[in-house]
């Protein structure tokens, strides 16, 4: 019987030491030139480092709604990168045209951001929120923004919108 205790105390014991390097592991957020997200515990994999907040206790609520707001949370320091104007379905004269990036809070000194239009380099990275887009042909266009790194590194990207070029503006 004494040794069943001492057998089932070196267990917990195992389990404890084991748990808490478990706790205080960092985990980094890393996005690949193609915008896949992973994250990884490698301090040198040139990602950003992801503040985890502790698991509650009780029951968990499942969805499996996935979020309308944007493909993924931005990665720190923003709160939002979305493109603000035009409006998603807006119907376009067949004109240049301005986007405006909306970045919460203000874009670093050290990022930029780039747009792309049909999935396509529209504008080459600036350090500025708004861009002009040369005029399009008539029909449907999708718009896509990045936000880039002091390394030229996409970090996130905003949601698709699509707008539609109207023929003879």
């Amino acid at each position: 019987m004494r040794r069943k205790r001492v057998g089932w105390l070196v267990g917990m014991l195992m389990a404890a030491l084991a748990w808490g390097p478990l706790q205080a592991q960092t985990v980094y957020r890393v996005v690949d030139e193609a915008g896949n997200v992973t994250f990884t515990d490698d301090a040198e994999s040139g990602g950003s480092e992801v503040a985890l907040k502790p698991l509650q206790g009780g029951s968990a609520s499942t969805s499996n709604t996935p979020s309308e707001a944007s493909p993924g949370a931005p990665f720190m320091p923003y709160d939002r990168f979305v493109i603000d104007r035009p409006a998603s379905a807006a119907t376009l004269p067949e004109a240049p045209f301005p986007v405006e990036v909306e970045v919460l809070p203000a874009l670093r000194a050290d990022h930029q951001i780039r747009l792309l239009v049909d999935g396509s380099l529209s504008q080459s990275a600036l350090r500025s929120e708004a861009f002009w887009v040369p005029r399009l042909a008539p029909g449907r266009h999708r718009l896509q923004a990045e936000l880039l790194d002091a390394q030229k590194r996409v970090r996130h990207r905003t949601p698709e919108l699509e707008v539609r070029v109207a023929p003879g503006g």
